[in-house]
């Protein structure tokens, strides 16, 4: 018979094949650590707390979002239009070419669609950029985002304008695709710091320049109104991807990468739809 002692001297100790399973894992975690040691070196360093949110800051973000999701956005600049080509007359004087053609019903709908994914996709820039400006710590670095927003802000209205010109409305759920990418925003600075949070900026404008590009290949051709909003749209977003490697942003690893896009291929799929 076991003495009281030695039962729980017996039971406090693992067994020894369980132990080297243990370490096993264990090595094999440090390894896995070494291989992305900068992107989780960010996550590990968020000993240093970010200053308690006042609730100034609280109450932006919702007015944020309440514009942003029910309110009829305001561009500070003027709707991008397609340059115009003179033409040259036989006699040397310059016309305007003829009018381009009205869209047929298939290409309305075809437009329509794909601005209907653009518009879904800035009211996530909204959302994201707002949730990272509230977890950012830098004041000059905030002052960017924030600037970065009200570009995406024009994005919004361009995008809801021509949606109503070609009689088709906004996503039934963005609200929802608000609020994840609030919390993908706000979630990045909170836990990975600003250079993080950077880092997602930079690869969301990737995707997002390269999501517009296709666009511009699908668009009709001879869909002006929509083709002019595009490019400067594209234009922007590249520009925001530079604002941010030239802030220190870091590169994520590729699975998150890869995790981004595919949630982006959900979102723009049922977006097209819904």
């Amino acid at each position: 018979m076991f003495t009281h002692s030695q039962t729980t001297e017996t039971l406090s100790q693992p067994p020894l094949g369980k132990l080297c399973v243990f370490h096993q894992r264990s090595d094999q975690f440090a390894k896995n650590i070494e291989s992305n040691q900068g992107f989780l070196l960010l996550l590990s360093n968020k000993r240093a707390k970010l200053p308690p949110m006042n609730a100034d800051a609280l109450i932006l973000a919702a007015d944020s979002a309440l514009r942003t999701l029910f309110a009829t956005p305001r561009a500070a600049r003027p709707t991008p239009k397609a340059a115009t080509r003179l033409v040259a007359q036989q006699d040397g004087a310059l016309i305007a070419p003829e009018a381009t053609p009205e869209l047929t019903e298939a290409e309305k709908s075809l437009s329509a669609a794909l601005m209907h994914v653009n518009h879904v996709g800035e009211v996530c820039a909204q959302a994201l950029y707002t949730g990272q400006a509230l977890a950012c710590k830098n004041p000059a670095l905030r002052a960017k985002l924030d600037a970065a927003c009200r570009e995406e802000t024009d994005h919004l209205a361009w995008t809801a304008e021509r949606l109503e010109q070609l009689n088709s409305r906004p996503s039934l759920l963005n609200p929802l695709w608000y609020a994840g990418a609030f919390a993908i925003g706000y979630g990045a600075g909170k836990l990975g710091g600003d250079k993080l949070s950077l880092g997602f900026v930079v690869e969301t404008e990737n995707q997002v320049e390269a999501h517009l590009a296709s666009h511009m290949t699908q668009l009709p051709a001879h869909d002006v109104a929509s083709r002019a909003i595009v490019a400067q749209m594209k234009t922007d977003e590249v520009a925001h991807a530079r604002m941010a490697q030239k802030s220190g942003a870091v590169e994520l690893p590729e699975p998150v990468k890869r995790m981004m896009g595919a949630a982006a291929k959900v979102m723009t799929t049922v977006a097209h739809h819904v």
